[in-house]
């Protein structure tokens, strides 16, 4: 690579087709309580959001005075289900392991996501990806999730203390799947790409790239992309 320095990953819609899977889940999770999520609903609204996230907007929308301890309740339960359909099969999109594999003997690599830690741990060492990343942000990690930029910015001073380099931020690149992850990324001055996994092309604002997913990008696309004026 002559100019790309680093790619950072969303994980969820991005590495992973998972989004139906979260779907179904918060689904379930919510049935519960009497409660119906649409699928309508959760890629407008929530998707962008962690667990926690997502039932503090839906608490708030449906005018629901859910306690933290409630909304805690309902994240494990999402996660129990969530966890038993990811065992059912693999979950990855279509050449995401393969471009993966080839970016990391290039440049160092990271995820950041609002996916839970353990979530995405058993899905990349089931697909014996683990090793080949750097660093891995997940919910929690920062004080604030997507669309602020802390989870990019964190994943970022990682990957320069990982690699012992000052990284530039202008020649590392982001790879998302929504409007929010992108606002992130761009806050945090990275290169914006977006896949159509989740969304059309039109609704994935500060893209300046843009692929169907990972399995249609190439290295040199990436670093043509970085070495271009921001």
């Amino acid at each position: 690579m002559k100019s790309l320095q680093a790619i950072i990953f969303d994980f969820d819609g991005v590495i992973a087709n998972s989004e139906p899977l979260h779907l179904r889940a918060f689904q379930q999770a919510l049935a519960e309580e009497g409660l119906f999520l649409s699928a309508g609903e959760y890629y407008a609204r929530y998707l962008g959001f962690d667990d926690v996230g997502t039932f503090q907007a839906l608490g708030r929308d449906r005018g629901l005075a859910w306690s933290a301890r409630q909304v805690g309740q309902l994240v494990t339960r999402k996660g129990v289900t969530l966890q038993e359909m990811v065992h059912s099969g693999d979950v990855l999109f279509p050449g995401a392991g393969d471009f993966i594999r080839l970016a990391a003997a290039k440049v160092p690599i990271a995820i950041a996501s609002g996916a839970l830690r353990h979530e995405i741990d058993e899905i990349v060492k089931a697909a014996d990806l683990a090793p080949l990343f750097a660093t891995i942000v997940a919910s929690g990690d920062t004080p604030e999730s997507k669309p602020s930029p802390a989870p990019y910015r964190l994943a970022f001073e990682r990957l320069c203390a990982a690699t012992g380099r000052e990284l530039d931020r202008t020649r590392c690149v982001a790879i998302e799947d929504s409007r929010w992850g992108l606002e992130s990324a761009a806050g945090a001055g990275l290169r914006c790409v977006g896949v159509t996994t989740s969304y059309p092309a039109d609704e994935l604002t500060h893209a300046e790239l843009i692929a169907s997913g990972l399995g249609a990008l190439t290295l040199s696309s990436l670093d043509a992309l970085v070495t271009s004026d921001a």
